[in-house]
């Protein structure tokens, strides 16, 4: 009897799979799986409300200009939102490589995933803000406040951290952390490719449906570059890149477009 047939090593594989089953559906349910079912229901419970042109959604409220515990408590929010993206590098710690270096989390060629990030920014970010422009223009997107239109002090800050929040929350469980599990279950390339893209569309169905289609998008594009390069970190930097041009960009597009990303009545 070949090793690869005896019971026991079979029955210890099924207990791997199980097992690797069960964290990835824990750690989907403590992040972005959580998201993606709250999104999604928010897109039903809109689409029975008015048409979707005529709704908003805020993704960076602002804070309380006279409460500095206001601050305080988004600070603590975003840091708090990447226990997730901690806890997927820790479960893919192994003694032989580090979880930031099996997904390519590292500095070590950060001009390289500088130089790819920015040309997924091209290739991504301009055309998704085409395409989110579009879909208000169809009337199959809700507004999104991107920002909250003040001039406080903290408001750019706190906004570079929720940029930065996203990147590695998005990249590091959606890319980094399920390719290599869903692997290790057997699943084929593009299947992983197209089911983690189908999710990431998901999260983000509450902004209406140019959106969810823009991003599912991103998810494939996303996911056939990390299995080409095989590294996280350009993935990571032309998401932050992506948001922060989206999330302080929005006040000015707002000034100058108006009739698309202003808030409804503002």
């Amino acid at each position: 009897m070949t090793a690869s047939a005896d019971p026991a090593t079979f029955e210890s594989e099924n207990r791997r799979r199980t097992r690797w089953g069960w964290e990835i559906v824990i750690v989907l349910a403590l992040s972005l799986g959580r998201s993606a079912l709250f999104s999604v229901l928010a897109l039903i419970e809109a689409l029975t409300r008015a048409p979707l042109s005529d709704q908003q959604t805020s993704i960076n409220p602002g804070a309380n200009a006279s409460e500095v515990f206001d601050v305080i408590e988004q600070v603590l929010s975003v840091v708090l939102g990447l226990a997730p993206v901690a806890l997927a590098i820790y479960l893919l710690w192994e003694p032989a490589a580090s979880g930031f270096r099996k997904i390519g989390l590292t500095f070590e060629r950060f001009g390289r995933d500088v130089s790819g990030g920015l040309l997924l920014v091209a290739v991504i970010g301009i055309p998704g803000l085409g395409l989110y422009a579009l879909g208000r223009t169809l009337g199959i997107t809700v507004q999104v406040d991107a920002s909250p239109l003040d001039s406080s002090w903290w408001t750019i800050p706190l906004l570079l951290l929720a940029a930065l929040r996203a990147g590695l929350l998005e990249e590091v469980v959606m890319v980094g952390y399920l390719f290599d599990r869903l692997r290790r279950l057997g699943w084929g390339t593009w299947t992983i490719i197209l089911s983690t893209a189908a999710l990431r569309g998901a999260y983000h169905a509450y902004q209406g449906f140019g959106p969810l289609i823009g991003n599912a998008a991103m998810g494939i594009v996303f996911g056939w570059v990390y299995h080409r390069w095989g590294r996280v970190m350009p993935l990571v930097i032309a998401h932050v890149v992506i948001d922060v041009i989206a999330f302080v960009g929005y006040p000015l597009a707002a000034a100058w477009w108006p009739g698309v990303f202003a808030p409804p009545g503002g």
